[in-house]
């Protein structure tokens, strides 16, 4: 039996049908937003400047001066002055925790050499130049600047951008300002959507092309980072927001449920469910759902639209079962609401963050947890992971034959590259001296 309550039907975990949307993944945009953002990025590529200074007038500010591209980043002490006093000082802490966790995913140097003297290394370069889409439109996002400069700077690139769009008015809020200051970013821009994605990747005369493009944003940019890819590094296609909750008979419904409305309020595409093998708890997490406690916000339109028709409550009967979901749905977020989460941790394969226990809301890892916020959705959570340290470097590998192991390869490396039909890589082997 189902039970139907604010719109929501729990359902078993083995209801293949009833879950088929919710394990849906990939990137599969409609057609005509291809085609637009293709049409978009030749224009940028064709006129530059100018394509940027009329999607921006048509977007976001109607009388967007064409000198009001690049934005001044004032300095830390003027910026600060210009946000309240515990939004500053949020963004510290958050900068200063994501510095320092960041920093930890730092690796040794590999650099040695074998007995017979060959050496060998791994080299890590930090990239020159990365460009940070900060969204903009609905909301003002300054955490999406710290959690992809700070990493950036941690990992020694030189030029950190960041695009974003700007308000009616022209303008740049001032906590993105603060933010950018905060991280040391160099250079700001006021423009956003696919153009700003054309812009990063292929250069203007005013913005020059970075190496790598990231940072979340809509439908148009996250296209847009596709259709670049290889022209630059992107760090993944984000779609929208995602969070599964885990939670057995020891959890508060209004916990669960209030995650589920957090991630609700991200999005209308947002996807959100929880799963337990306590079906009284789900009774209960439905019941406040289609109660005064899902309107309680400001984004009550947004949060209706996902609790209608993209959340799940699910009923498992065994610990295997809510362990497959998990590895079918790979969430952007995991919630683990149980007495034991060390039972589950290890078996978690794919999820872009995991949160564990009750003191512990997916929303410090959105703002001062110091972890990223950036993360693998739709399903890319099987094969990608979130933003971290290593997206901002490449790397090289290195080896230096000895004279020993150059003249005992000699024969062996030259009948490798003779069976594979290319003599000329044979005799290189070859003209080495026995």
């Amino acid at each position: 039996m189902h039970r139907e309550a604010a719109h929501v039907t729990i359902v078993e975990a083995t209801n293949e049908a009833a879950l088929k949307p919710l394990f849906a993944g990939g990137w599969d945009p409609a057609p005509e937003i291809v085609a637009r953002v293709a049409e978009i990025i030749a224009d940028v590529r064709a006129s530059g400047d100018a394509a940027l200074l009329a999607y921006t007038r048509r977007f976001d500010a109607p009388d967007f001066a064409p000198g009001a591209l690049r934005v001044e980043i004032p300095s830390r002490k003027h910026a600060r002055t210009l946000v309240p006093e515990l939004i500053a000082a949020g963004l510290e802490i958050a900068r200063e925790r994501i510095s320092a966790y960041h920093t930890r995913q730092k690796t040794e140097p590999i650099d040695y050499r074998t007995a017979d003297g060959t050496r060998y290394a791994f080299l890590v370069r930090p990239l020159a130049a990365i460009g940070a889409y900060v969204p903009g439109g609905t909301a003002v996002l300054p955490s999406s600047v710290l959690m992809t400069a700070v990493p950036a700077k941690v990992a020694g690139v030189e030029r950190v951008v960041v695009t974003t769009p700007p308000s009616k008015n022209g303008t740049i809020n001032p906590a993105i300002l603060y933010a950018c200051a905060l991280c040391g970013v160099d250079e700001l821009y006021a423009v956003g959507g696919a153009q700003a994605i054309a812009a990063l990747a292929h250069g203007t005369a005013t913005i020059a092309r970075v190496d790598k493009i990231v940072g979340p944003g809509n439908v148009y940019v996250t296209e847009a980072k596709r259709q670049v890819f290889g022209t630059v590094g992107i760090d993944g296609l984000a779609g929208p927001s995602e969070v599964l909750v885990v939670a057995d008979a020891s959890a508060k419904p209004k916990l669960v449920a209030g995650e589920l409305i957090a991630q609700a309020e991200h999005d209308p595409l947002a996807r959100v469910a929880a799963v337990s093998r306590h079906r009284p708890l789900l009774e209960a997490v439905a019941d406040l759902l289609g109660g005064d406690f899902a309107k309680e916000t400001g984004r009550g339109a947004i949060v209706a639209s996902v609790l209608r028709e993209r959340t799940y409550l699910i009923h498992a009967a065994t610990d295997e079962e809510i362990l497959t979901v998990i590895e079918r749905f790979a969430p952007e977020h995991l919630s683990l609401q149980v007495a034991d989460p060390e039972a589950f941790i290890p078996h978690v394969r794919r999820a872009g963050a995991l949160f564990i226990g009750n003191d512990t809301p997916v929303a410090a890892g959105d703002y001062i947890a110091g972890t990223n916020h950036v993360l693998p959705t739709s399903g890319a959570g099987r094969f990608s992971s979130g933003l971290h340290l290593a997206d901002f470097s490449r790397t090289m590998t290195l080896v230096e034959n000895s004279r020993a192991r150059m003249a005992g390869d000699r024969e062996i490396l030259a009948a490798l590259a003779e069976f594979e039909g290319l003599p000329a890589h044979a005799r290189t082997a070859l003209l080495r001296d026995p």
